[in-house]
């Protein structure tokens, strides 16, 4: 028995060196493995190893009140708040930046205010009841500007400036019943607040700004494209396999709309921060963000048309044979050809910001396919096939009936953005009055 304790403890022990032999090689590979995420992460988008730059500057820059006594003796500890207010401000981009700061401001101005006055009306009461109405005061105040922090539109753009509202509030009420200072505090506090604010503003706007409404515009322009590839990847992919061809190299990828329909939130959030930016490139004021979001569904839309249209590409149903797919293909063809191309140039239109004609002949070829397609389907064309087969056939030729219905959609939108944002037109006399608006 003691020795197979013995054995035991031996093991354990080696065990136990073992691991703590191979502890500085895990180390290595750990320090090894982050290293490598973070250049691939840096290399993915540049433009956070700028901001990064940036956020240090700024703090490095509000942090000299603190360091110099003739900068420190005006301000004191509260030269603090200057700091705190560039960590949880400042963002990755200008609009979301902008947004924060002004909510923080105004947050902090209007709660400074309120809390001035209620100590002040608390005073005005006499000893024993100033606690009473202060508490009162607090209770009330922060009651109401919770419940409307709870409305949908507060909460997506001002939600940060009620919670600093509150926050100031009663930093500044509550305070000020051990502290007769309580003007000078919240002076004071305003004042840092404005510090941390120009020093994060003007760094923001002038060091390499990253601009949301640009990100936005890309990224609606680069969803559209998308489609537009993975349709045509779709319609070669979809008919050699009906052919059983099997040569599939050189070709593009048919999933890219899988990014579309996962982009929703980043698109609100762009959007939302948009509204809070300047004038800036070919930006101008009261740009129409709103747009983007009806463009943006649209897409999303058609994307998850081109979902259940891609599912037939791996179903289980044997796929139709080749007599019941020839009979279809010329028209599907043509309809996701025609779509793609459409579907493309909608995506230099907003890319270039400039009107063009080229969609529209695309976008007729494939409505004119549609309505042949749809002639076709219900004449019932396969009287004498097994209708497992014809099931397969009938569902992509409907759902890309769909989705040509669903770029118009998109066109149109398009069409109502160039006209609201004033892109320029190729021709300059005129440009074409398609989707029931006529541009002079």
């Amino acid at each position: 028995m003691a020795s197979q304790e013995n054995q035991e403890n031996v093991r354990n022990v080696k065990s136990a060196w073992s691991r703590l032999k191979g502890f500085p090689d895990k180390c290595v590979d750990l320090v090894t493995t982050s290293a490598r995420e973070a250049k691939n992460f840096g290399k993915e988008d540049p433009r956070r190893i700028v901001h990064s730059f940036k956020v240090g500057l700024a703090i490095t820059i509000v942090s000299l009140f603190y360091y110099f006594d003739f900068l420190y003796d005006g301000l004191g500890v509260s030269a603090m708040w200057a700091v705190i207010t560039v960590v949880v401000v400042f963002e990755f981009s200008v609009g979301a930046t902008f947004g924060r700061g002004i909510n923080r401001a105004i947050a902090t101005f209007i709660g400074g205010l309120l809390g001035v006055a209620a100590h002040r009306l608390a005073s005005s009461t006499g000893n024993n009841a100033e606690p009473i109405v202060l508490g009162f005061s607090v209770f009330f105040i922060t009651s109401i500007a919770t419940f409307i922090r709870l409305f949908p539109k507060m909460k997506e753009r001002h939600d940060y400036g009620c919670m600093i509202f509150i926050l100031t509030f009663c930093l500044i009420s509550v305070s000020g019943y051990r502290d007769s200072e309580v003007i000078e505090m919240a002076h004071t506090r305003l004042s840092t607040v404005m510090i941390g604010l120009s020093a994060t503003g003007l760094i923001c706007i002038f060091i390499c700004p990253v601009w949301a409404g640009e990100d936005l515009h890309n990224l609606t322009a680069a969803n559209i494209e998308k489609l537009g590839i993975s349709l045509e990847a779709f319609q070669r992919k979809y008919f050699e396999t009906t052919r059983n061809d099997k040569n599939q190299e050189n070709k593009p990828p048919v999933d890219g709309y899988k990014v579309v329909i996962s982009s929703k939130s980043k698109e609100e959030s762009l959007v939302n921060f948009a509204r809070w930016e300047p004038r800036h490139g070919k930006f101008k004021y009261r740009h129409p963000w709103d747009q983007y979001i009806k463009i943006a569904g649209h897409t999303r839309e058609c994307a998850h048309r081109f979902y259940a249209l891609y599912g037939y590409l791996h179903s289980e149903i044997p796929t139709p044979p080749i007599e019941i797919s020839k009979k279809i293909e010329e028209l599907c063809t043509t309809m996701s050809l025609e779509c793609s191309h459409a579907l493309k140039e909608l995506a230099i239109v907003i890319k270039k910001m400039t009107r063009s004609p080229n969609s529209e002949a695309h976008l007729k070829n494939a409505e004119i396919a549609a309505k042949n397609l749809k002639l076709l389907v219900q004449s019932g064309l396969w009287p004498e096939s097994d209708p497992l087969d014809v099931i397969p056939a009938a569902a992509v030729a409907l759902l890309l009936i769909e989705i040509v219905c669903s770029t118009v959609k998109i066109a149109d939108s398009v069409h109502r953005l160039s006209i609201l944002s004033k892109f320029k037109s190729v021709d300059p006399a005129r440009t074409p009055a398609r989707f029931g608006v006529t541009v002079e």
